[in-house]
């Protein structure tokens, strides 16, 4: 499970380059922490939260 944070850390820091990719890798990162603090399932959180962080990204922009 660690290592898929990793991963998913090591994504969202290659994703800065661009203000809502930025946002896509900060939700994913998110979204599988909250996911693997709590139990759930780590894919689905980092798909849930990469897409939200894309949203809020593209709003925010």
């Amino acid at each position: 499970m660690r290592k898929h944070i990793l991963i998913l850390a090591v994504a969202a820091t290659s994703l800065a380059g661009c203000a809502t990719l930025k946002g896509a890798g900060i939700g994913a990162a998110g979204g599988a922490g909250v996911a693997a603090a709590s139990g759930g399932d780590v894919e689905k959180g980092a798909a849930v939260g990469g897409a939200a962080g894309a949203v809020v990204g593209t709003v925010a922009d």
